[in-house]
């Protein structure tokens, strides 16, 4: 089971292309600090501005550096499940150890529709599948029904629930049973999310702050209560802050001041405004990241 802190990684440009130098080092830091398992071309990760052999290489790099010393997610969705079972056997064939595949955005497929998209996926690769379900991005939400239906196929092992709602992990473990993996995908409420029944928290903040994410996750397994609260309290100025506009483009701001990646977003995602970028400054601050 996976489970603590898993980053949905950014993917690092420069001059237009895939930083290939940056992304290697920044996988190599991630793991150095302590982060629990990685997802590369998750939509932190622009993958739906990366072509398709920018998307396999990044997937690729992320395998190669880690190099079996944390889990690989690989991000594997889209909106037409032909290429969702493409990206998917890729991630397979690259040594991928789960994919992550998003409900189908755009299209509104109704709940047997998703139940049919991703039992494709399900039969056409062999590898741990979790649920990517995000209403606020692809419009739709699926149902505890229809998630259970799903649990009962031998290669759907979870969820990644950024639905912000807390009795989601509780209703889903009653319907799914408890080995099926619950991964908050809201940083806000990955504590929460723990108490509720969950495992860990696929993390935008833990681009940033890969040790804090790691260490609140850890204390909260060891039942060590008052240190990941206070992990929590440390850390929320930067959960808001790195949503303040569209992500990932705060936490590549972020990351430029920490020297890991330049702050490059691709179009349409605009360079964060300079009202905002006094913003992120104090919450890295408040976390102790920057002098």
């Amino acid at each position: 089971m996976f489970q603590g802190s898993i980053v949905a990684l950014v993917t690092p440009f420069k001059n237009g292309e895939v930083d290939e130098a940056a992304f290697q080092s920044f996988v190599d830091w991630q793991i150095e600090q302590g982060t629990d398992g990685l997802v590369p071309c998750g939509t932190t990760g622009e993958s739906p501005t990366l072509s398709h052999a920018e998307h396999k290489r990044v997937v690729e790099m992320c395998i190669e550096v880690a190099n079996g010393r944390v889990p690989v997610i690989a991000g594997a969705g889209s909106n037409s499940t032909d290429e969702a079972i493409g990206l998917a056997t890729h991630a397979k064939s690259a040594g991928a150890d789960a994919i992550l595949v998003v409900t189908p955005y755009y299209n509104k497929p109704t709940q047997e529709g998703m139940y049919l998209h991703y039992k494709a996926v399900h039969d056409a690769c062999d590898l741990p599948q979790i649920i990517y379900n995000i209403p606020p991005r692809s419009v739709i939400d699926m149902s505890v029904e229809t998630m259970a239906r799903l649990a009962e196929l031998p290669n759907i092992c979870g969820v990644k629930d950024a639905t912000n709602d807390l009795t989601r992990p509780m209703k889903t473990k009653m319907a799914c049973g408890p080995e099926f993996c619950l991964l908050s995908g809201e940083d806000g409420t990955a504590i929460p999310y723990m108490a509720g029944g969950g495992h860990g928290c696929i993390s935008v903040t833990a681009n940033v702050a890969p040790k804090q994410c790691a260490d609140m996750q850890r204390a909260w397994r060891e039942k060590d209560i008052d240190t990941a609260l206070a992990l929590q309290d440390r850390l929320m100025p930067m959960h808001i802050a790195l949503f303040c506009e569209s992500n990932p483009v705060p936490s590549k701001y972020a990351l430029s001041l920490l020297g890991k990646c330049g702050p490059d977003a691709r179009l349409p995602l605009a360079p964060i405004s300079d009202a905002n970028k006094p913003v992120v400054e104090d919450a890295m601050r408040s976390a102790g990241l920057l002098n």
